[in-house]
C-alpha cells in the first residue's frame, strides 16, 4: 500500500509548544495537581503522556502519577482488523478511584480507541472524572466522543491519514498528512 506525504503539519518545535500549552490547560482546568493522574494510550499516547508529565513537573515542581494503557482487546474491531494483535504492557501503578484521570492519545479519528480506553479504565476503578487529551483531532467521528483538550485540529478527507512521529520510537518529532489509496 503506497502512501504519499501531502504535508508536514507540525515540526518538533510545534509539538513542544503544544505539549507546554496542554500541560498548562490541564493544570488550569483541574485547578492544580489535586487528584490528578495521567494515562497515555499505547503507543504514541504513552510517550505524549510522559512528555506532559515532565512539563507539569517542571511547572509545579511535583511529579504527577503517570501510567500507560493498551486497549487492543477492548476495541470493538480488533478481530476484524488484526490477525495477530500487537499487545503492549498496561502499567497503571496507582489507584484511579476518585482521581481526575487525563487520558492521552496522539490522534482522535473515529472515537473507537477512546471508547475502548474508557472501557479499559473502568476495569481499574471508578475515576471522579476523565479528561481526554489528543495531540491531533482529525474529525470523522463514528462515536459521540469529544476531547477536552486538543493540540491541533486537522480536517482531513477519508483518504488521508494523520501520522504522528515521535523521537522516542521514530526518527523525529513531526505530524504528517499522508494520502492513502481509496478503499
Amino acid at each position: 500500500m503506497s502512501q504519499h506525504i501531502k504535508a508536514r503539519i507540525l515540526e518538533a518545535q510545534d509539538i513542544q509548544r503544544i505539549i507546554t500549552r496542554l500541560a498548562y490547560d490541564i493544570l488550569e482546568k483541574n485547578r492544580g495537581l489535586t487528584n490528578l493522574v495521567l494515562v497515555g494510550l499505547r503507543t504514541r499516547g504513552a510517550y505524549l503522556a510522559e512528555r506532559i508529565s515532565r512539563k507539569i513537573q517542571e511547572i509545579e515542581g511535583k511529579e504527577v502519577p503517570t501510567g500507560f494503557l493498551d486497549v487492543t482487546f477492548y476495541r470493538d474491531d480488533f478481530r476484524q482488523r488484526l490477525k495477530q494483535p500487537s499487545v503492549e504492557v498496561t502499567n497503571i501503578p496507582f489507584k484511579i478511584d476518585e482521581q481526575n484521570v487525563v487520558l492521552i492519545d496522539d490522534v482522535l479519528f473515529t472515537g473507537r480507541t477512546a471508547r475502548a480506553a474508557l472501557d479499559a479504565l473502568m476495569d481499574f476503578g471508578r475515576p471522579a472524572r476523565i479528561y481526554l487529551v489528543v495531540l491531533v483531532d482529525r474529525g470523522h467521528r463514528e462515536l459521540p466522543i469529544c476531547p477536552d483538550f486538543v493540540g491541533k485540529e486537522i480536517p482531513t478527507s477519508i483518504n488521508e491519514e494523520v501520522r504522528v512521529k515521535l523521537s522516542e520510537i521514530d526518527d523525529e518529532d513531526a505530524v504528517l498528512l499522508v494520502e492513502t489509496p481509496a478503499k
